[in-house]
């Protein structure tokens, strides 16, 4: 059968039956479209093996790809056309204006060593592109050239995605929940395992599915959080911080200077606690005082004096609650003080009885050592608190004084008179 369409147009259309394994007769149709004034020869558009001949095809491994950001992939691709014409030109292009020949990718500026062709002149068509791009997002098709025409194959899907770290909520208190899932923009394929990571460490003993549950969040759990698809440890997602609001702990007190505390001297108690948000009212108090002593972090006192020393403790304070440090003794040390004598027995002091002189004195640290003196004798009579003098006579009266002593200093008594009365 032939047709002619036009001067410069025909169309031969013949009818072949073949008869198979002697039962069934197949009919094929083969169109021979030839336009002369278009293209040089003919082209066959309708496509059927016929003895031996291929049919002109681009076919593809998947229509659609997914794959991460910054890492590599081929789109695997094979093609066919007519055994009697010779390839001249492949490649591959994602923009076709009407009326232009599409631009090869590989010449495209920026392309350079990001995509290569993979194939042949024969029938592998595939293209690899390296570190991905969001912006290499787009849809693929391969073209060839023969010496007997061109085609162009259907378009390949490719969408670059990278890995999003979606945290709900991000601000949570103690107790409540937080649950954590890693997205991409297209399913990839196969189905990927994840990682988890806080604070740029990997998370021990983690699931390896796409969402993670925290179900009872502690003050602990605060950090950044990120994730990433196994096998592509090096392409994180962005952080997500999660935020855990918790009344104070860890209350505790500091004590400046940590040294020995002189009497004169300045010291300052610091309070810390952990909380979030942070303390916003510190209290001071002292043990048997019963008002608050301040109201700041620090408490300085200067000019320190005996009576400031005590146990000290401080109360942190935020909108979740309140704690109490433990308390810290402060103990101010200074050299003798109040130095007196007392004598026993305190009524008459007979000839040949016996007294004992007690010296007393108020010292941090306590006194370590005791002298006695009797005035106009130059030498100490004795040493210790106590001074005791027995079977005592009329030469033992006169006036004594005691002399305390500890690393910080001495002070004397005051004089204290013993008369030994006669005996009648």
């Amino acid at each position: 059968m032939y047709i002619q369409f036009s001067s410069h147009c025909c169309c031969e259309v013949l009818l072949v039956s073949v008869q198979l394994y002697q039962a069934v007769s197949w009919h094929i149709l083969i169109i021979h479209l030839c336009i002369r004034p278009v293209l040089p020869v003919n082209v066959f558009y309708c496509l059927f093996v016929i003895s031996g001949q291929k049919c002109w095809s681009v076919t593809y491994t998947s229509q659609s790809i997914c794959v991460l950001k910054g890492s590599s992939v081929d789109i695997s691709c094979s093609y066919t056309y007519p055994s009697y014409h010779e390839v001249k030109k492949t490649f591959w292009f994602t923009k076709w204006d009407p009326g232009k020949e599409p631009e090869d990718l590989i010449l495209v500026p920026g392309n350079e060593g990001h995509i290569d062709y993979h194939g042949d002149k024969k029938n592998d068509c595939t293209l690899r592109i390296t570190d991905l791009r969001l912006t290499d997002s787009s849809e693929y098709r391969f073209r060839f050239i023969t010496s007997g025409g061109h085609f162009s194959g259907s378009p390949v899907s490719l969408t670059v995605t990278d890995v999003v770290l979606e945290m709900e909520p991000t601000s949570v208190s103690e107790g409540n929940r937080v649950t954590l899932t890693c997205t991409t923009k297209c399913s990839l394929d196969p189905n990927p395992e994840y990682s988890w990571y806080k604070n740029g460490q990997p998370i021990e003993n983690t699931n390896t599915n796409s969402t993670v549950h925290i179900l009872s969040v502690s003050s602990e759990d605060a950090g950044k959080y990120s994730c990433g698809v196994k096998g592509h440890e090096a392409l994180l997602s962005p952080e997500e911080t999660l935020s855990v609001t918790y009344g104070p702990k860890n209350t505790s007190v500091s004590v400046s200077p940590s040294g020995e505390i002189v009497e004169g001297s300045s010291v300052t108690l610091t309070c810390s606690s952990d909380a979030n948000p942070p303390v916003d009212k510190y209290t001071w108090y002292k043990k048997t005082v019963t008002s608050p002593k301040a109201s700041e972090q620090s408490y300085s006192i200067t000019n320190i004096r005996p009576e400031d020393s005590g146990e000290y403790h401080c109360e942190a304070e935020n909108k979740y609650g309140r704690l109490n440090s433990s308390s810290v003794f402060v103990d101010v040390h200074y050299g003798p003080k109040n130095t007196s004598v007392s004598v026993s027995p305190s009524a008459e002091i007979m000839e040949g009885s016996s007294v004992t002189l007690t010296c007393s004195s108020d010292a941090n640290p306590p006194v370590d050592k005791y002298t006695w003196y009797k005035k106009t004798v130059t030498s100490p009579k004795a040493s210790g608190q106590s001074y005791s003098i027995t079977n005592i006579t009329s030469e033992d009266s006169g006036e004594y004084h005691c002399e305390a002593h500890n690393r910080k200093g001495t002070k004397n008594s005051t004089a204290q008179m013993i008369i030994v009365a006669g005996k009648f």
